[in-house]
């Protein structure tokens, strides 16, 4: 889910605008290093496809200059819509004609790819080409979103270049302003705070959807990405609302012969599903009209547009949301905090039984068909030096190495999102992205079609999760999986 834009669009011109500039003023470590490393691949070009996002448009745009310049390698990188990046990769993988060198991997389709066979053992390849290997590269200098794009073995099989968690974002000028502290307190009994609990974070859309109705504003309790046909509302519910009731990887048990149904061993109908849904479905009610055809990108302009006094939102907008006065009305007055739980849930993040919230992002991977192998290694290398992060992390609001938080403009900028990043490196190891299905999208789909049924209310929330977990069963039973 990467449609979003992460920066202020006059904010990106200027950045790309001089990305020239940009390249001659990178300075890395060992820069003899790299021009020797370099010299061995004469006359290559590196070709890479990815979406057009403001992190791939920094690798296009400022970094791949940077290191054509230091390496003498050519890189040309491709940024298209989404759905033509992922078909442009799967086709040439597929048909192995090696017309990339480097492709776009979402986190939450690597599985797939990975029992596929399409791409380079990063690790091991390095291994086998030690004179290849940076000096100032540093795999465990990685965040743990890096694990995401492990094999079964831990080897990395993509280069992390963007990170993001989907957190709870709230107007800081609405929860302290008097007469609505007052107001709210007089009504419920006690003090309007960020919610912890579902049964608060209800209390609080409620509270706020009658404020704004009875003040004449356009202001309501929540956001709600909803979309009545498009997957941005499965995924919402599966992977931002069922965690944070403790249904985890969609509810499916790999153990139990990936069983859905509470009968054969899963949850994904569940009583806690079920409460999860009907939760949703309340919020979905007590949100901007929009909701109902909100997908990831409208929850993040409604959020902007002040029309939520509180909402789950993708962090790659939490920063443009919250700085960028080109496109919200909200600077300065955005608060973060976690999503709210049930009991238990925290307490399975804490030990790894389960998680809070989706942590998504992407990498860079090279085609076992790739031509130029040991050239797309330095690239790759390239993408992960400390020296070059600070620059992309502020002008593309994303995060990939440790070393990163502690540079003076992302700590600036942390101040500025009322500490996103913070949490992002103290608590994103309570989040996880989808889960290690190489199914992925075969059960999204056959599952969609019901969830969006339950949405446009011609199926009840209870009969819709009934009917999900067990076309789940039979399209894995379809695809081998089950027994």
């Amino acid at each position: 889910m990467n449609l979003s834009v992460k920066l202020g669009a006059s904010a990106l011109a200027l950045m790309l605008a001089v990305g020239s500039a940009f390249a001659q003023d990178i300075k890395v470590g060992h820069p003899d290093w790299w021009k020797n490393a370099g010299a061995k691949f004469d006359g290559v070009t590196l070709r890479g496809v990815t979406e057009a996002t403001p992190p791939s448009n920094y690798i296009s745009d400022v970094l791949a200059p940077a290191f054509e310049d230091l390496t003498g390698i050519r890189v040309e990188i491709e940024t298209t819509s989404w759905d033509q990046m992922y078909d442009k990769a799967i086709k040439d993988m597929e048909a192995k004609t090696g017309i990339y060198d480097m492709v776009f991997i979402e986190q939450d389709i690597v599985y797939a790819y990975l029992a596929r066979d399409f791409l380079v053992d990063f690790t091991a390849e390095l291994k086998a080409h030690p004179d290849l290997k940076a000096a100032n590269f540093d795999e465990a200098n990685l965040t743990s979103f890096a694990d995401n794009f492990r094999g079964k073995d831990g080897d990395l099989f993509g280069m992390p270049m963007e990170a993001f968690i989907k957190v709870y974002l709230y107007r800081t000028d609405l929860f302290n302003d008097p007469k609505v502290k007052a107001a709210f307190k007089k009504e419920t009994g006690h003090d309007l705070v960020p919610a912890k609990t579902h049964a608060e974070y209800a209390e609080i859309a409620r509270f706020f959807t009658k404020w704004g109705k009875d003040h004449d504003m356009k202001l309501w309790g929540t956001t709600a990405q909803a979309h009545t046909g498009h997957p941005a509302s499965w995924y919402e519910f599966f992977e931002s609302v069922a965690p944070t009731y403790g249904v985890y990887n969609w509810g499916i048990n790999p153990d139990k012969n990936y069983a859905a149904t509470v009968a054969h061993g899963g949850s994904m109908n569940s009583p806690e599903a079920k409460a999860a849904l009907k939760w949703w479905l309340e919020m979905r009610d007590l949100a901007p009209p929009e909701s109902v055809q909100s997908t990831w990108t409208e929850v993040a302009t409604t959020f902007a547009a002040g029309r939520a006094a509180q909402g789950l939102v993708y962090g790659e907008n939490a920063a443009w949301i919250a700085s960028d006065k080109n496109k919200s009305r909200v600077v300065g007055k955005v608060g973060v905090a976690l999503p709210p739980l049930e009991d238990g849930v925290m307490a399975d993040a804490e030990s790894g039984k389960g998680y809070i919230g989706y942590y998504d992002g992407g990498a860079f991977g090279t085609p076992v068909t790739s031509k130029n192998e040991e050239a797309a290694l330095l690239f790759l290398q390239f993408l992960a030096l400390p020296e070059i992060q600070e620059d992309w992390a502020a002008a593309a609001s994303r995060i990939t190495l440790t070393s990163t938080y502690d540079t003076p403009k992302v700590k600036a900028l942390d101040k500025e999102l009322g500490g996103y990043y913070t949490m992002m490196r103290e608590d994103g190891k309570l989040f996880r992205g989808a889960p290690p299905y190489p199914f992925h999208a075969q059960v999204r789909e056959a599952t969609a079609q019901i969830l969006y049924k339950v949405l446009t209310g011609d199926l009840g929330p209870d009969e819709g999760l009934d009917q999900m977990a067990a076309k789940a069963e039979e399209e894995l039973q379809t695809l081998g999986y089950r027994e």
